[in-house]
């Protein structure tokens, strides 16, 4: 493309007009070729360089390694896992007992091989995970086995996915014409309600998607009926986001919910009685619509994200409340603050076992971890009038490190999975008792660790803050060589960041990343900036719609932070973010080009005049704003990337990656941008993979081979 098709973006989002809106239609000719045209560039320079190919072999090593923990769910009396190597590119689903997963060499008994079944098929599957129905108690004691298991699969890895039944103990589907559960491809899933009755919501025919593209419609499913004649529990709006239901398998608190999701952070949550039948009830969990609701044997927690006022008294957002389930829906608004936020700290979880719930608190982007007891339930299912939650903390975790913890079974046993991890400390994975009673927590058994897989032992992790421009205070982790973090102003550095849907950035440790720049001199800093929940509800609502440049001020606070004290400069800092984080890098791109020397943009959100009509992006609105309302797009239109590239203007080199075979974040936007910069004879490189999805690789060597092009265009841009 030429010089003369450069068009003012700007002036097109006010007129309807774009140049490049022919980028948009995803597996379009036209569109694939200027694709391939793209990917050959990249094949040529940066895949062609000396460094690439060792630098994809050690990454791919990393991803394929035996010796990493092999994660597992436990399920009746065996050990579940999903497992990829170099000898299962799509992967193995397998078990084992905990007796054998101890050993260094664990048995592992194979149930789903997912290569072979692409294979057989003609199919790239890729995992999107499985939920077993837990067998009744009148089941268990007649040692009937854990049979029934649904497993999701996504053709490439889009978002977009089947559910098909699956026997356990014969290890094969179950096919429709044997009465099999099977989903057609669609975003939505199935919940077990019983051994022949599930939860069904997805694409049903035309008018049963939302905006977005996800189920309005739940019903039920009797095995062996057509999914037209499930029966219908409950219909969304037009201007829902999703709508589902599942059936909590509890025993003696066996209870169903559908969820109501209006919008991100707005959700309704009904307790359903006879469902799917002419007696349905349904009664609405009377609690804010941006509140979080966990319903747990006896136990209602409410989890806020703004201030409410209840009972007589005000609850600060943040909060995480509980109170007896039945008494709340008869009307008692008796409410247990088991958590209250101060300016340091947030709530980053709450984990049931039996008897207990973990709380897992960042503070100052670090985790500490609380066991509550609850009181003990008297006749009627309700705790005795003045009884407490007792309170015990988790000592001995990691200072600068991530910890995150997992009940094992919750609803037999009170032992957790506990994963540790830093950014230069390989993750160790343990098996925590906590026993019955109040602080009876045994000491961890250290189950499996990561291998080391680069030399750390020159490397350091800081934590230091910089000060954005309202004045508030930025935490940011920074990685790398000894001498380089404490300042010596030459450090090749990687800046990342995310900034939204209130998620944290907390450090891990990744081979990946060690390999690929940390054992070359490259200094790697983790910005936490507002947008995120590292500071809970509020540090994410600061930067919500016209406040999204607090999230961009941060992120450049940062990046001027660390050539201030030394240790680097600007001449030698680029920065990457991926989807949320996409759009943050286009606007540190377009809106801080002087601070940087080489942006990365992921998997982004660019043009934000179009993006409720992209695929997702319709979910999104309660993040960024509505485009056609005029007056939020006079806001949206100053973080709109794609709008305000100038083409008269200096930008540091850029590298966009995206996937085809992404339908959440659509490839349009990163398409588009790049088009519009290389009209203007910018310097861009831009990679489309294929397949994937949104996490970009459907495969670990698709996944080596993305991280190579990054690591290899970062140490050309910065050295």
């Amino acid at each position: 493309m030429t010089a003369e098709h450069v068009t003012d973006l700007a002036t097109s989002a006010a007129d309807g007009s774009d140049p490049y809106l022919w980028l948009e239609d995803v597996e379009g000719e036209e569109a694939l070729a200027w694709v391939r045209a793209r990917n050959a560039e990249v094949a040529d320079t940066l895949e062609a360089a000396p460094a690439f190919a060792g630098t994809e072999a050690a990454i791919r090593e990393v991803l394929d390694s035996d010796a990493k923990i092999p994660e597992v769910s436990k399920i009746g009396e065996h050990y579940y896992n999903f497992w990829r190597d170099a000898g299962h590119e799509r992967g193995l689903w397998r078990r084992t007992t905990l007796a054998s997963y101890r050993s260094d060499a664990p048995d592992w008994e194979t149930v789903l091989d997912l290569d072979a079944l692409a294979a057989e098929e003609g199919e790239s599957w890729v995992w999107h995970g499985a939920s077993v129905l837990r067998p009744t108690p009148t089941q268990l004691a007649a040692g009937e086995p854990w049979r029934h298991a649904l497993v999701e699969l996504s053709p490439g890895g889009s978002d977009a996915d089947v559910t098909r039944e699956f026997d356990l103990v014969d290890k094969r589907f179950v096919e429709p014409d044997d009465g099999g559960f099977h989903r057609p491809r669609a975003k939505g899933s199935l919940g077990w309600v019983d051994a022949d009755t599930v939860y069904v919501f997805t694409d049903f025919g035309e008018g049963t998607l939302t905006p977005a593209g996800y189920p309005r419609i739940v019903k039920t499913w009797r095995r062996g009926t057509p999914l037209a004649d499930a029966v219908p529990v409950y219909e969304g709006t037009d201007e829902d986001m999703y709508i589902s239901a599942w059936r909590s398998h509890t025993p003696g608190f066996e209870r169903d919910f559908v969820h109501r999701s209006k919008a991100f952070y707005s959700d309704e949550l009904y307790l359903a009685e006879h469902a799917g039948t002419p007696e349905q009830r349904l009664t609405r969990i009377d609690v804010p619509d941006s509140a979080e609701v966990g319903v747990r044997r006896e136990w209602l927690l409410v989890e806020l994200r703004e201030d409410w006022a209840a009972g007589g008294r005000t609850y600060r957002g943040g909060s995480l409340l509980a109170t007896s389930f039945d008494a709340f829906l008869a009307g008692e608004r008796d409410l247990t603050v088991l958590f209250e936020p101060t300016p340091s700290t947030s709530l980053a979880g709450a984990t049931w076992t039996r008897h207990h719930l973990v709380l897992n608190v960042l503070e100052d982007v670090k985790n500490r971890l609380h066991v509550l007891t609850p009181p003990v339930a008297v006749d009627g299912g309700h705790a005795a009038s003045g009884t407490a939650w007792t309170r015990t903390a988790l000592d001995g975790l990691p200072p600068l490190g991530t910890v995150a913890v997992g009940a094992v079974d919750p609803v037999e046993t009170d032992d957790l999975w506990l994963v540790t991890t830093d950014y230069l400390t390989p993750t160790t994975l343990s098996l925590l008792p906590l026993g019955a009673g109040p602080g009876e927590a045994g000491a961890p058994e250290e189950l499996k660790s990561n291998p080391a897989f680069f030399d750390a032992q020159d490397m350091t992790v800081a934590q230091h803050f910089a000060v954005s421009d309202d004045g508030t205070r930025v935490p940011y982790f920074v990685v790398g060589r000894s001498d380089l973090v404490a300042g010596t102003g030459s450090a090749p550095t990687l800046l990342y960041g995310y900034g939204g849907f209130e998620i944290s950035l907390t450090p891990s440790y990744s081979g990946t990343l060690g390999r690929g720049w940390l054992a070359h001199g490259g200094a790697y800093v983790v910005a936490n900036i507002r947008g995120g929940g590292e500071y809970g509800p509020a540090w994410h609502q600061a930067a919500l719609k016209a406040n999204r440049h607090r999230a961009f001020e941060d992120f450049a606070a940062v990046a001027r932070d660390l050539v201030a004290r030394g240790i680097t400069t600007h001449e030698h800092l680029g920065m990457e973010g991926r989807s949320n984080g996409g759009l943050l890098a286009g606007n540190m791109l377009t809106q801080y080009p002087d601070l940087f020397a080489a942006v990365i943009v992921g998997v982004p959100l660019l043009d934000m005049r179009r993006y409720t009509k992209l695929l997702a992006g319709a979910s999104w609105a309660a993040e960024y704003g509505d485009p056609d309302d005029p007056d939020q797009w006079e806001f949206i239109r100053t973080f709109s990337p794609y709008h305000l590239f100038d083409a008269d203007r200096t930008y540091p080199p850029v590298l966009f990656t995206t996937s085809t075979k992404d339908d959440r974040v659509h490839p349009g936007h990163a398409r588009k941008l790049a088009a519009a910069m290389l009209a203007a004879g910018k310097d861009v490189s831009y990679y489309e993979n294929i397949e994937g999805g949104h996490g970009g690789a459907a495969n670990n060597a698709q996944a080596a081979h993305m991280a190579a092009i990054h690591y290899r265009f970062l140490a050309e841009r910065l050295a």
